[in-house]
């Protein structure tokens, strides 16, 4: 019961704040820092205003209040990669993709604590990034040409370890060796299929829930190092680490193609890596790939008003 209450009221604040105007929003601070030598990759939000990271150095999941900018460490890592994350605010869970761990963990999203934790590929691999769908959570594999597909059962229940399927990538996408392949993942507007990108190539696939994929055109266009990938409606988001650079797309329905609206920079990136959206502001978290971590190095994350 005092889950439900909890959750409930955090509800209840996230649509307060989506109606309290630009004034009020204009008080979430526009940048906020993350913890030293934390070597941030993912970030997710849910039906409430608080922030959380991924930590590439151990696992480590830091939450942060969208409000103040204040944060803490929800969880503490078990030793390998936290890279992309995502909430379930139904159930108060985050899913965590564990890239050279090879696994995926499910921590409860008030104390961290560990749910249940799935082993997806046995030797090298790189459990990248993931959405979570009415009846699944797909997930990325950025060294294998394959997808993870974790059943979800009714309301949201977790599956047994062996009900857990890879999904090999067939189809338009060819696997480029020793590069950065599948990445960001979400849903297609018709919710029929999944967009991925291709980080090696700059590229956008289609694929079907079999596996199968399509190059999406793009007029022309490449997402070069196009990483995290955050969709509303038919606007697909594309966040391009190495180059600075933050994209909008129009999808066609059926995202079989979609056009270039805006892209922009902005001199507060540094290798900006995901992004994440609360009210009327997008959050991207900056993971510094090209500076030489250390115990000490510097990260950030910064908001941009919607566009």
């Amino acid at each position: 019961m005092r889950r439900r209450i909890v959750l409930g009221a955090a509800v209840a604040l996230g649509a307060s704040v989506l109606t309290q105007g630009t004034a009020e929003a204009a008080a979430f601070p526009k940048r906020f820092p993350l913890p030293d030598g934390f070597m941030p990759e993912g970030i997710a939000i849910g039906a409430w205003p608080t922030a959380y990271f991924g930590s590439r150095a151990d696992g480590s999941i830091h939450q942060v209040d969208l409000a103040t900018g204040k944060g803490r460490r929800l969880a503490t890592g078990p030793g390998t990669p936290s890279l992309g994350i995502k909430v379930d605010s139904a159930r108060c869970r985050l899913f965590v993709a564990g890239g050279t761990g090879g696994d995926l963990r499910v921590l409860d999203a008030w104390t961290g604590r560990t749910i249940a934790s799935y082993k997806l590929f046995e030797g090298e691999s790189f459990v990248n990034d993931l959405v979570i769908t009415g009846n699944a959570v797909w997930i990325t594999d950025s060294d294998e040409p394959a997808l993870y597909r974790l059943p979800l059962g009714r309301g949201g229940e977790l599956p047994r370890p062996e009900q857990v399927a890879r999904v090999p990538l067939t189809g338009e996408m060819e696997d480029i060796p020793d590069l950065a392949n599948a990445n960001g993942i979400v849903t297609t507007p018709d919710g029929r299929g999944l967009i991925v990108g291709q980080t090696a190539t700059g590229k956008l696939f289609r694929v079907d829930h079999r596996g199968v994929t399509k190059e999406i055109d793009l007029g022309g266009a490449v997402m070069t190092q196009n990483d995290g990938l955050l969709r509303e409606g038919r606007n697909l988001y594309v966040v391009q680490n190495r180059v600075n650079l933050f994209t909008k797309l129009e999808l066609s329905r059926d995202a079989s193609a979609a056009r270039v609206v805006t892209q922009l920079t902005d001199p507060r990136f540094d290798v900006p890596a995901t992004v994440a959206a609360w009210g009327n502001r997008f959050y991207l978290v900056n993971g510094r790939f090209s500076t030489p971590p250390t115990p000490t190095t510097t990260y950030d994350a910064i908001a941009l008003d919607k566009f």
